[in-house]
């Protein structure tokens, strides 16, 4: 499933008009005056809270608090941070984490994705069930694995335990002591949130993958399979350079993701032990939020914006590849066919290479683990070859079903485990956590932790997730709309490069946003206030609905509309009659993926709201801890309650999700 722009649809002038266009409108283009109508609303949110607060950051970051007074010191924060060694460390921590995450995502996704792709039936079932844990808010995948890691109420170490893996690890060297202190042991931590990324993200590699898969032309392989290909010649030579723009561009989104996290870092170990875990966003946090030196923090985003801006930069000209196929072959030209084929592995052995400089404690532990699931794929793929050539297909399919049967027994466990987890502990009384009775199945059930939970502020929580989710999405969809169709239809001046600037607006991290957001609502007096997050949400939902919607317009034909307009039609008549209900997928589409990813934000919530009554469910949630106290009990039930919601969303909204996307920007 690979992001592209939409090529654009034949337009034909306008019934009636002709080629007496106004000065104004040979300059502008002839639909300028309804373009601006339709752009203003997006224009307005995405210059107001995007590109100004940039741009605003760039100032911040040359002053300084000194007392109550702010001063002007150039490039004096920049400076200072060549000597910050937390500064050094968020950095290099940003980079480990995220190599190490987007490593296993892209291994495991693969297996995961080219299993599916040669199941016959059910594939629809398990897809939907490992698109669990990409779907459910980040609050509920931290605080559910904060519990299963804990060192003495968590099943981990128990399960571990009791199958003596645990004392084995500590015999191989893999863990310095048992049981594992995970997220509290600066040598586990790391690995420890590294897995619990991955364990999030495993599922969007998936399903961009999978998409991948059904694109490839089985004829290729099935010419492979005549000429006596191996499945592993087909993979290296038809299914690896097939899924190369997916990979590529998927990678890259990720990448620019995991290298911005903040809330899953923050909720799982808030940068700790020590600043072990801590990424540069975080220090950024603290400088600005925590020391209110905003100057410090901004310029410690400023600092990253570089590289964010070099994997923008390819990653929009992969999505734009097949609106300009010269320009896209150009780079491969200036390359010699020896000089492409070894380029992939100087990037893999350079990457190796500052992975052991920077984490040589991470290295081979991970290399083994990663080695292992690679050889046992490798093996079985091998054992099916053999069995094939030689002619004995019941035998070759008899290992091929056995060998996808455990693993994806495995990676369903995998996928379900911590879910289980959290909907049984929901169900415990306090006396059964604590005395860790009864872990897998809780005797008897009690509704104890959700009663508790309403006790609290939990319903206010709520209730204002509720309304800032649908008012904001509300805001999004409307402009997106709007945007999308003058995008796709109407003929103005710079349509390319607003429709450019979406995208890179799109792919922006709220990393570079949180600070002059944070001085923007408070200088207007909406910090502490539900407003503040429904004017800063469209920041993220806005951008991408409208890219989704310009694909979908223009996937629906123009000449529906021209004989709307021949009837005597506006043009807004024809986008409100004709347009919008040919589009319902792609704003159904649009729809969900605003109010959930409204839903489950955390960092601009967590900067912009203090007030208890104010604050939304996973800055909420989060607040429920009190220093070491973790009411267990409570978090699952809140983590039930709050994940509901979008699994049902998500489970009613699936058809209309996949033929949005498939129509609009999203193609595979």
């Amino acid at each position: 499933m690979t992001l592209l722009r939409p090529r654009s649809a034949p337009t034909r002038p306008a019934p009636g008009a002709s080629s007496s266009l106004t000065r104004t409108q040979r300059r502008l283009g002839r639909d300028w005056r309804l373009a601006a109508v339709f752009i203003g609303p997006t224009l307005v949110l995405v210059a107001g809270l995007i590109l100004v607060p940039i741009i605003s950051s760039i100032f911040t970051s040359a002053t300084e608090r000194h007392g109550a007074e702010t001063v002007f010191v150039g490039l004096d924060n920049y400076t200072a941070l060549i000597h910050d060694g937390l500064f050094h460390q968020g950095v290099l921590n940003s980079f480990v984490f995220t190599a190490y995450a987007e490593i296993f995502k892209v291994t495991f996704g693969l297996i995961a994705a080219l299993m599916l792709h040669h199941m016959r039936r059910g594939r629809a079932i398990i897809a939907a069930v490992i698109l669990l844990p990409w779907v459910i808010p980040t609050v509920v995948t931290a605080f559910t694995w904060r519990s299963l890691l804990d060192p003495i109420f968590g099943s981990v170490n128990v399960l571990l335990t009791d199958s003596g893996i645990g004392p084995a690890l500590t015999s191989m060297g893999l863990v310095d002591k048992w049981p594992a202190e995970w997220l509290s042991d600066p040598a586990l931590a790391m690995p420890a949130i590294i897995l619990v990324n991955v364990w999030k993200g495993i599922p969007f590699f998936t399903v961009t993958f999978l998409a991948g898969l059904k694109a490839i032309d089985s004829g290729l392989h099935e010419a492979a399979m005549v000429d006596g290909a191996s499945p592993w010649q087909r993979f290296v030579h038809i299914t690896l350079p097939g899924l190369r723009p997916v990979m590529i561009v998927t990678v890259l989104l990720s990448s620019i993701w995991t290298f911005n996290n903040f809330d899953l870092i923050w909720l799982m170990t808030q940068g700790g032990p020590g600043d072990a875990t801590a990424p540069y966003v975080m220090v950024a946090y603290s400088k600005a939020i925590q020391q209110l030196q905003l100057g410090a923090g901004a310029a410690v985003t400023l600092v990253m914006l570089p590289i964010i801006a070099i994997l923008v930069v390819i990653l929009v000209r992969m999505m734009r590849r097949s609106d300009q196929p010269g320009a896209a072959d150009l780079g491969r030209r200036r390359l010699t066919p020896a000089q492409r084929q070894a380029l992939p592995w100087v990037i893999v052995v350079g990457s190796v290479l500052v992975l052991v400089w920077a984490s040589p404690h991470i290295v081979w532990k991970a290399g083994l683990v990663l080695g292992v699931f690679v050889l046992l794929a490798a093996a079985v793929g091998r054992v099916v070859s053999v069995l094939a050539i030689r002619g004995n297909r019941p035998a070759a399919r008899l290992v091929a079903g056995t060998g996808s049967g455990v693993a994806l027994v495995g990676l369903l466990g995998f996928v379900l485990a911590p879910l289980y987890w959290m909907t049984v502990t929901a169900f415990k009384s306090d006396g059964q956590i604590v005395a860790r009775t009864d872990d897998l199945w809780p005797t008897p059930w009690t509704t104890e932790q959700f009663t508790n939970l309403f006790t609290g502020a939990f319903g206010t929580w709520y209730v204002n997730t509720i309304l800032v989710s649908v008012a904001s999405t509300a805001i999004a969809l409307v402009c997106a709309a709007l945007a999308g169709y003058a995008l796709a239809r109407l003929k103005f001046r710079g349509s390319e490069s607003f429709t450019v600037t979406i995208l890179l607006t799109y792919v922006m991290p709220g990393a570079l946003l949180f600070i002059p957001l944070y001085q923007l609502m408070s200088g207007i007096g909406l910090n502490d206030s539900l407003w503040s997050l429904v004017l800063a949400y469209p920041t993220f939902t806005l951008p991408f609905a409208t890219w989704l919607l310009v694909g979908y317009f223009k996937s629906i034909p123009a000449d529906l509309e021209e004989a709307a307009l021949v009837d005597g039609c506006t043009r807004f008549g024809a986008f409100l009659r004709i347009v919008l209900p040919l589009a319902k997928p792609g704003l159904l589409a649009v729809a969900l993926f605003t109010l959930t990813n409204a839903w489950n934000e955390f960092l601009f919530a967590f900067v912009f709201i203090t007030k208890d009554e104010n604050k939304t469910l996973p800055v909420g949630m989060q607040s429920m801890i009190f220093g070491d106290v973790v009411p267990q009990g409570q978090l699952a039930a809140a983590s039930l309650l709050v994940s509901i919601p979008v699994v049902l969303m998500y489970g009613f909204g699936q058809r209309f999700l996949t033929e949005g996307l498939t129509a609009g920007a999203v193609k595979g």
